[in-house]
C-alpha cells in the first residue's frame, strides 16, 4: 500500500516567559541573545501611558543603551518599517525589542527582516522569503489577542496598494516571547474586546484548517475555553488580574494554534478591510467571523458542533447540526456581550470612516490574493466572498 508523505512543522519562540512581573527579565534576556543596544519598536499608546520609559528605565537599570521607535501606527505600514530601519542602522543598533499589540510586533518584524536581508519590506511578501535570521529579538506583549510576540506572521500595509501584505515566515519568531499581565491592566474595555474576539478569531480558524494537527487541535480547545470563562471578565473590569492572566494564556495558545495550523477566509477579507479603510483588525475580524464560519459550516460540520461545548452550549440534546448552528450563535453573542458593532457599516462609523459596498469587488479580489485562505475548510468563490461581505455590512 503507498504511503502518503506528510510532514508537519511546529513552530514556537525558544523561550516564553508568561507571568506577573515577566517584564523585568527583558535586560538579561535580550543580553542572553547576544544584544548590546536594541531598537525599541514601539507606539505613541504605549509611550504616553508611560509603559516604554518604565521598560527603558529597566534597561538602564541594568547598563543597557536604547533607541526608541515608537512612531508606529495601527495597521503599520511599509514607510513605518523603512523608518523603523534607518533608525536601527542610523544607531547602529545590534537587536530588537517590541512592546506592544500586534502593530508594533509586526512593524519590528518587518524592521528585522530588511536589516537582516536587505532590499525592501515588499520582497518578503509570501511565505518564507528570507534567508538570512533576524537580529537577536525579544517581543514584549501588551494586548491579549494578536498572539503576534510568538509567530512567524507579519502583516504590513503596502500603501501604493492599499493592501496589507500577508508576510509568513519561520525566521521572524521571536527569540524570545514575554507576556505581562501588569503590562495589561491599562487596557480599555474596547482594545481588550477587540483583541480577545482576535484571539478566538485565531483560534476558531485554526481548529477548522485545513492542515489541523492533534498538537494546534489542543491549543485551539483550552484556548477557546479558556476566552469563554476570562474574555467577559477582562471587559468588565481590567483590574482583575486573574482574567488578564487568563486571557494572556488563552491568546497564547491561539497563537500556538494558528501559526501552525494557519488561518482562513475570515483573516483573508479583514486584512482588506484594514488595509483599505485603515479599520481595527479585531473588531474586523469579529464582525466576519459567524459570517464566514456560517458559509464554512457544511465542509466540517462535526468541528463546528464541537465548538459549541468549548463556548458553553449544553449539546447534549442537540444533533451535529444544531450544536454547529448554536456554536455560532454563541460566537455572536460574546460578541455582542463584550460590544464588538454589529456590522461593518456600524464599524466604519464608529471610527469615521465610510464603508461602501462599491468596495467590495476590489476587496474580494485582494482577499482571494491572500496567503490566509489557503487553509480555509471550504473552497471559496469570487461571488461567496463578495455575498459574505455584503451579509457582513
Amino acid at each position: 500500500m503507498a504511503v502518503r508523505e506528510q510532514v508537519n512543522g511546529f513552530f514556537i519562540p525558544s523561550v516564553t516567559l508568561i507571568g506577573i512581573g515577566a517584564h523585568k527579565e527583558i535586560p538579561a534576556r535580550i543580553k542572553a541573545l547576544g544584544g548590546k543596544k536594541p531598537l525599541l519598536v514601539t507606539d505613541k499608546g504605549i509611550t504616553g501611558v508611560g509603559i516604554t520609559q518604565q521598560i527603558v528605565d529597566i534597561l538602564k537599570a541594568e547598563g543597557m543603551d536604547c533607541v526608541v521607535y515608537d512612531d508606529t501606527i495601527p495597521n503599520p505600514t511599509d514607510k513605518n518599517v523603512a523608518d523603523g530601519v534607518k533608525a536601527y542602522q542610523d544607531n547602529k543598533c545590534d537587536s530588537l525589542i517590541t512592546l506592544g499589540g500586534g502593530s508594533s510586533h509586526d512593524c519590528g518584524k518587518g524592521v528585522g527582516l530588511v536589516v537582516a536581508n536587505g532590499g525592501t519590506i515588499h520582497d518578503y511578501e509570501g511565505v518564507d522569503k528570507s534567508t538570512n535570521p533576524m537580529p537577536p529579538y525579544v517581543a514584549v506583549n501588551t494586548t491579549a489577542g494578536t498572539a503576534s510576540e510568538m509567530t512567524r506572521f507579519c502583516i504590513i500595509t503596502d500603501t501604493s496598494r492599499k493592501v496589507k501584505m500577508a508576510i509568513v515566515d519561520w525566521r521572524v519568531t521571536p527569540g524570545i516571547a514575554l507576556d505581562d499581565p501588569l503590562l495589561m491592566m491599562g487596557m480599555p474595555p474596547a482594545l481588550t474586546a477587540a483583541t480577545g474576539m482576535d484571539a478566538l478569531t485565531h483560534s476558531v480558524e485554526a481548529w477548522v484548517s485545513t492542515i489541523a494537527t492533534p498538537i494546534t487541535d489542543a491549543c485551539a480547545e483550552k484556548s477557546i475555553r479558556l476566552i469563554n470563562k476570562y474574555l467577559r471578565r477582562a471587559v468588565a473590569n481590567g483590574q482583575d488580574i486573574d482574567a488578564r492572566e487568563g486571557m494572556c494564556y488563552a491568546q497564547y495558545l491561539g497563537g500556538m494554534a494558528f501559526n501552525n495550523a494557519s488561518l482562513g477566509h475570515v483573516h483573508a477579507m479583514a486584512h482588506q478591510l484594514g488595509g483599505f479603510y485603515d479599520l481595527p483588525h479585531g473588531e474586523c475580524n469579529a464582525i466576519l467571523l459567524p459570517h464566514v464560519e456560517q458559509h464554512n459550516l457544511i465542509a466540517n460540520v462535526e468541528r463546528f458542533a464541537t465548538l459549541a461545548e468549548w463556548l458553553g452550549v449544553d449539546t447534549s440534546d442537540m444533533d451535529q447540526r444544531d450544536a454547529a448552528d448554536a456554536a455560532l450563535e454563541a460566537i455572536r453573542q460574546l460578541s455582542a456581550d463584550v460590544g464588538i458593532p454589529a456590522g461593518l457599516k456600524a464599524l466604519g462609523e464608529k471610527y469615521g470612516k465610510k464603508v461602501s459596498e462599491k468596495d467590495i469587488p476590489t476587496m474580494t479580489a485582494n482577499a482571494q490574493k491572500d496567503a490566509c485562505g489557503l487553509t480555509n475548510p471550504r473552497c471559496m468563490t469570487d461571488e461567496a466572498v463578495a455575498a459574505i461581505y455584503k451579509a457582513a455590512m
